[in-house]
Parts: C-alpha cells; structure tokens; sequence
C-alpha cells in the first residue's frame, strides 16, 4: 500500500490552482470538469509521476468550520518537504507569500508556516542533516 493522493480544501480552485502551480511550482496532473466543481490535482515537477494533491472544493458545510479553527490556531493542513527552508522562504516572500511561522529549527527538521490564499496554512519541511 501506499499513498497515491491527499488533498487540501480550497475556497476557489481556480485560485488554488494558479498558487500552487505559480507560485509553489507543483505542475497540473489532472484538470477534469465535475459539475461546478473540478477533478483538480497537481504533483511535483521533479516527481510528476508522485503523490497527488487534490484541490479539493471546500463546499462540504463541515470544511469551513474545521479549516478556520485550524487557522485560528496556527496549525498547518498539510506539510510539504523542501532541501532548504531558508531559501524557500526568501523565494516565497519575493513572490509576496506571508509566512505565520519564520523557520524554526525543531530537532531533526527545520519548519516554516504559510498562508496559502485558499482557506489553509501550510507547513515546509527540511530534514537536517
């Protein structure tokens, strides 16, 4: 068994989508037409055949209340692994992304909290060596 996709809940996919292609630097995997909605999924470009995430519809009435309370208190929907936060950091904040958590080096990671304009915050991680 493994992980073949998760997903974050997002309030407007089209939004989401240009963030995390844009910005983030994921590549679309899947863009199919479901009613309003759509089969939204992106994957690394260094891995495109790896884990999916789905950006997922927040429309469910339970996803608003859940998502606000884990933005109320700062905690992160999903975690992505990066070589180096610092540097990651730097290259978000110049394309105007507003970090919640500065890196913070915790053990064996180092960690750094953003904001990512569709209803979640999102974690980075680097492994220390």
């Amino acid at each position: 068994m493994r992980i073949a996709m998760t997903s974050v809940f997002v309030d407007d996919q089209a939004k989401a989508l240009k963030f995390y292609t844009d910005t983030l630097g994921f590549v679309t995997k899947h863009d199919v037409p479901v009613g309003e909605d759509r089969w939204l999924t992106v994957t690394s470009a260094d891995e495109p055949g790896g884990t999916e995430l789905l950006l997922e519809p927040n429309g469910h009435p339970a996803v608003a209340p859940f998502t606000q309370a884990l933005v109320a208190d700062g905690i992160p929907f999903a975690q992505f692994a990066v070589d180096d936060v610092e540097a990651e950091c730097t290259r978000l904040r110049g394309l105007g992304v507003r970090f919640t958590q500065e890196p913070t080096t915790m053990g064996p990671v180092t960690t750094a909290v953003f904001d990512d304009t569709c209803g979640n915050l999102i974690q980075i991680i680097q492994q220390n060596e």
